[in-house]
C-alpha cells in the first residue's frame, strides 16, 4: 500500500446483518496490494467468511478488489487509475457489497481512490498562432489555451509562466467551477517594424512532487491597423436543453460587436473547450454565434455542460465569454432491479420473517422521477422490507403450506413517481420443499363390504384408499392390519390387507350360519419421518348363500315305523289332517319356505297350504275314498338355486280303527313283502283282528252299562300303543306344531312284550305302524284307576277315530 488507509466502520439495524466499512488507497497500487482486513474490521471470523461463502458484488462490470476468504482481506486486483475511473470527480470513490450467506448478511464497502502526480499538464497543441495588429492597445487581452492536467487538488496544474515578458505578461482569472483562464495582456505597445515575429514560451506547472510542467509556443504575427477587439455583450450566458432533445435544436445565440469598419469589424465565432466533448455535443455557427445540438444529451451522464466561446475578428484581436447550459431532466430511466443473492427453494416450515431474497434497486433519474416504490404481487405470504435506501429484502409473511401452494411465483415490481411513471418488474421463482405434516385420510369414516359365504380362502373383498397431501416419500402411505381378535381369533386369521394396494383379502372362507358379520381396523402409515398415521373401521357382512336344504321336523320320518294321520269320513271341506313344519337355517329368502303336493293318492281330496304347509281336505269326504291315502309334500326354499325336501304323510281315512288296521297292515305287507316272513303276517293279521273285535265290545260294554271300572290289561300277541287324548289339532287355525308328547316304552328284547304308560297330552289322529314290534297288548288307563271306585260305571276313554298302533313283526 503506497499510502496509509483510512478506516471508517458504522453497523446497521437491519432483518440480516448490514455494516459500511470505509478504506482510503493512492490510485496506481499494484495487482495484490493490500486494501484492509476486512475480517478484522467487520468483526468476523476467517470461518464465516469460507463458510457463508463470502463474495464481492458490485453493479459494475469491472470489479478492481478482490476478496481473500482465506486471510479475511481486500486486495488490488486491476491497476487503478483515478483519472480513467473518475475524470476529475472528487472524491473518487469505488463502492461495492460483501455478501455472505447462511444466513444473509451484507456488507457496504467503499475504497475512496486519492491522486497521485501521475500526469503533466498538456496543451492541446504544441503551438499557436496570433495575429496582432500593431495598432493594438496597451492592456488588449488575449486569451490562451488552457494546459489540462488530469490530476487533481495540489496535484493539479497551479500556475502558469510566460517567457520573455518583452511585450506581453501573464493574467489569470479564477472561474466560479475552479478552473483558470489565461490571459496574455499586452504590456509594451507593438512595432511591426521593429519585430514583425515574436515567439513566446508558455509554461504550464502543477504542484505535485515532483512538480510536472508542460510548455506550448505563441508565435505572434504582428498586424498593422485593428485596433479593437470584438465585444461580447455577456460575460456569461445560460441556456437550458432537455435531455435526449433531437439534434438540431438551438440551444442559444451569443452576440460579439467590433468597433472598427471594414473587414476588420467582422466576427467569427468558435468553441474553444477541449478537454471535454462539449464540441461533440454542441456547435456553434461561426456566422451569427447560433448554438445547436448535434449530439445526444443525456442528465444522468452529464447534469450541465458550460462552453468556452470565443469572438474573432479578422485582425486576431478575441473575446470571450462562457455558455452555461442545464440540462432538464426527463423520467427516462426505469427503476433496475438487481437481484443481490436469493434463495430457490425454501421449507414449508420456514419461520415468520425469513429472508428469501436481497434486492438492490437503481433509478438514474433525480427528484420525483428517481423516487422509486416496490410492491411483490398479491396473494402470496411474502412482502418486500426496506432496509437501507434502494436496499430490500423479500421476507415471509405468513405460515407456508407446500400442500396449499407448491411453488410461488413473486413478480416485484418498482415503479417510479415521474409522470408518465415508469416501473419494471421481475419474477422470483421460489419451491417450496415438502415436511411431512400431514397424516394419510382415508376416502371415508368407515367400510362397509359384502362377502358371500363359501368363498375361497384368498378372494378379494375390499379395497380401502387413503391419501397424503404431502409430497413424495411424505405421500407414499402403506396398509397395516391392526391387531384385534374375532370371537378370541385372530382377526389375521380372516382377512390380510395388501400393504401396498390398501386391498382386503379373504384368508378363510365363511360360513354365514357360523359368523354372520365382524369388523377390524386397518392402519394408513405415510412413509415421512416421523410417519404418521390414521385408523379407520371396517366392517364386513357375511352374505348368505343357499346351501342347506330345508329340514323336515314334523311329520318324523323314521325308517322303520310308518306315521299316518287320521281322517274320519264325516271330515267336512277343509279339515285340517295335519302340518307338515320345516326350517331352513339359511336367512332371507334362502329360508323363505313353501310347500307343495307333488304326488296324492287322490289329488282332488287334499291340499298343502303353500305357506304354512297345512294339510286340509278341498272337498267332502266320501265312503268311496280310500282308506289309505299316501301324500308326497316337497317343501322349497326360495334362494337361486333353489333346495327342497320331500315329506312322506300316510293320511288314513276312516271311522273305526280295524278298518284302519286291516289297510294299513296290507300296505305293510307290500312294502316289507318277503317269502319268509309270510308266517309272521298271517300270524300279525289274526292278531290285528282279534284287537278290533276286543275294542269293539269294549266300546259297546262302556256306552251300555257305563262302568266305572275297566279292566287296563289285555292279553295279545300284538302291543298296542293306546292313543292320547284329542289335542293336536290346532281350534284356533294357527298351524302350530302339537303340544306335547308324553308317552314311554318299555319292551324287553325276549319276551316280546311292551308295556305303554297313557300320557294327558298328545297327537288326536296319530297312527304309527311298526312292522318291526311283537309282544302283546296292554292297556293303562292313566294316573288314576278306576278300581278305585267301585260303585260307579265302567267308563273308558277311548275315542275309536283316533289311535297309536304300533304292529311288530
Amino acid at each position: 500500500m503506497k499510502g496509509p488507509a483510512l478506516l471508517c466502520f458504522a453497523l446497521l439495524s437491519f432483518g440480516s446483518v448490514t455494516g459500511q466499512v470505509s478504506y482510503t488507497i493512492p490510485e496506481e497500487m499494484t495487482k495484490g496490494s493490500l486494501v484492509g482486513n476486512i475480517a478484522q474490521d467487520l468483526g468476523l471470523q476467517i470461518k464465516r467468511l469460507i463458510s457463508g461463502k463470502a463474495r464481492i458484488y458490485t453493479r459494475d462490470s469491472d470489479q478492481y478488489v478482490e476478496l481473500n476468504r482465506e486471510r479475511g482481506v481486500l486486495l488490488v486486483k486491476e491497476r487503478i487509475d483515478r483519472e480513467a475511473l473518475c475524470r476529475r470527480t472528487t472524491p473518487c470513490a469505488l463502492h461495492f457489497q460483501i455478501i455472505l450467506e447462511n444466513p444473509m448478511e451484507f456488507y457496504t464497502v467503499t475504497v475512496q481512490i486519492t491522486d497521485i502526480n501521475d500526469n503533466a499538464p498538456t496543451f492541446e497543441e504544441a503551438d499557436i498562432e496570433f495575429k496582432i495588429s500593431e495598432s493594438a492597445v496597451f492592456g488588449a487581452k488575449f486569451v490562451l489555451e488552457r494546459a489540462v492536467d488530469l490530476d487533481v487538488g495540489t496535484n493539479d496544474l497551479q500556475r502558469y509562466e510566460l517567457k520573455p515578458t518583452d511585450n506581453f505578461a501573464l493574467k489569470m482569472h479564477n472561474n466560479a467551477d475552479g478552473n483558470k483562464n489565461v490571459e496574455m495582456v499586452l504590456q509594451k505597445p507593438l512595432d511591426r517594424e521593429k519585430q514583425e515575429q515574436i515567439s513566446l514560451v508558455l509554461t504550464a506547472v502543477d504542484g505535485g512532487e515532483p512538480q510536472m510542467s508542460g510548455t506550448m509556443q505563441i508565435l505572434i504575427t504582428v498586424l498593422d491597423a485593428n485596433d479593437n477587439a470584438p465585444v461580447f455583450t455577456q460575460q456569461t450566458y445560460k441556456a437550458t436543453v432537455t435531455e435526449n432533445s433531437p439534434k438540431g435544436t438551438v440551444v442559444a445565440t451569443v452576440t460579439a460587436s467590433d468597433a472598427d469598419q471594414g473587414s476588420n469589424s467582422k466576427v467569427t465565432y468558435s468553441i474553444t473547450n477541449k478537454v471535454d466533448d462539449v464540441r461533440k455535443v454542441f456547435n456553434i455557427n461561426k456566422e451569427n454565434g447560433q448554438v445547436t445540438l448535434i449530439g445526444n444529451t443525456d442528465f444522468e451522464d452529464l447534469r450541465s455542460f458550460q462552453l468556452s466561446l470565443r469572438a474573432s475578428d479578422v485582425g486576431g484581436l478575441t473575446d470571450s465569454c462562457k455558455l452555461i447550459v442545464d440540462v432538464v431532466d426527463l423520467n427516462d430511466n426505469k427503476p433496475e432491479i438487481n437481484i443481490m443473492s436469493k434463495s430457490t427453494v425454501i421449507s414449508e416450515d420456514a419461520k415468520l420473517h425469513t429472508v428469501v431474497t436481497m434486492i438492490n434497486i437503481e433509478d438514474r433519474d433525480t427528484g420525483e422521477n428517481g423516487n422509486v416504490q416496490c410492491s411483490v404481487s398479491d396473494s402470496v405470504p411474502f412482502i418486500l422490507k426496506s432496509s437501507t435506501n434502494h436496499f430490500y429484502t423479500l421476507v415471509t409473511d405468513s405460515d407456508l403450506d407446500r400442500e396449499r401452494a407448491s411453488e410461488y411465483n413473486i413478480t416485484v415490481t418498482c415503479s417510479d413517481e415521474g409522470v408518465p411513471s415508469l416501473s419494471s418488474s421481475v419474477t422470483l421463482t421460489l419451491q417450496i420443499s415438502d415436511v411431512n405434516d400431514n397424516a394419510p385420510v382415508f376416502e371415508r369414516s368407515s367400510y362397509e363390504a359384502y362377502i358371500v359365504e363359501n368363498n375361497t380362502p384368498g378372494l378379494s373383498i375390499f379395497t380401502v384408499k387413503a391419501t397424503d397431501a404431502d409430497w413424495n416419500q411424505n405421500a407414499r402411505v402403506s396398509y397395516i392390519l391392526e391387531d384385534s381378535s374375532v370371537n378370541g381369533v385372530p382377526v389375521s386369521s380372516y382377512v390380510s390387507v395388501s400393504a401396498d394396494s390398501g386391498v382386503i383379502h379373504a384368508v378363510r372362507s365363511f360360513d354365514y350360519e357360523q359368523i354372520k358379520d365382524f369388523h377390524f381396523r386397518v392402519k394408513a402409515q405415510d412413509g415421512g419421518s416421523p410417519p404418521l398415521s390414521s385408523n379407520v373401521t371396517v366392517k364386513i357382512m357375511i352374505q348368505d348363500q343357499n346351501d342347506n336344504p330345508p329340514q323336515v321336523l314334523y311329520p318324523v320320518q323314521t325308517g322303520g315305523s310308518l306315521v299316518a294321520e287320521m281322517v274320519p269320513r264325516s271330515a267336512d271341506v277343509g279339515y285340517l289332517v295335519t302340518k307338515v313344519v320345516a326350517v331352513d337355517v339359511d336367512s332371507g329368502q334362502n329360508a323363505w319356505l313353501s310347500y307343495k303336493l307333488q304326488k296324492a293318492t287322490d289329488r282332488a281330496l287334499f291340499e298343502v297350504g303353500l305357506q304354512n304347509g297345512e294339510i286340509r281336505t278341498i272337498r267332502q269326504v266320501t265312503d268311496k275314498d280310500a282308506v289309505k291315502q299316501r301324500l308326497t309334500v316337497i317343501v322349497e326354499d326360495n334362494g337361486q338355486p333353489s333346495r327342497s325336501a320331500t315329506v312322506i304323510v300316510n293320511v288314513a281315512v276312516a271311522d273305526s280303527f280295524p278298518e284302519v288296521l286291516s289297510e294299513f297292515t296290507e300296505l305293510t305287507h307290500e312294502k316289507e313283502y318277503n317269502d319268509n316272513l309270510t308266517f309272521y303276517l298271517v300270524l300279525a293279521l289274526a292278531v290285528v283282528s282279534f284287537l278290533f273285535i276286543t275294542c269293539l265290545v269294549v266300546i259297546i260294554s262302556v256306552k251300555i252299562y257305563r262302568w266305572r271300572q275297566s279292566r287296563i290289561l289285555y292279553h295279545s300277541n300284538l302291543p298296542v300303543i293306546p292313543y292320547y287324548p284329542p289335542r293336536y289339532s290346532d281350534t284356533l287355525g294357527t298351524g302350530t306344531l302339537p303340544h306335547v308328547y308324553n308317552y314311554e316304552v318299555c319292551r324287553t328284547t325276549d319276551s316280546r312284550k311292551s308295556d305303554c304308560k297313557f300320557g294327558r297330552a298328545g297327537s288326536q289322529n296319530v297312527l304309527i305302524m311298526d312292522p318291526s314290534s311283537t309282544g302283546t297288548m296292554q292297556r293303562i288307563q292313566s294316573e288314576k284307576s278306576i278300581l278305585d271306585e267301585p260303585d260307579s260305571p265302567l267308563e273308558v276313554r277311548l275315542p275309536l277315530n283316533f289311535f297309536y298302533i304300533i304292529i311288530q313283526i
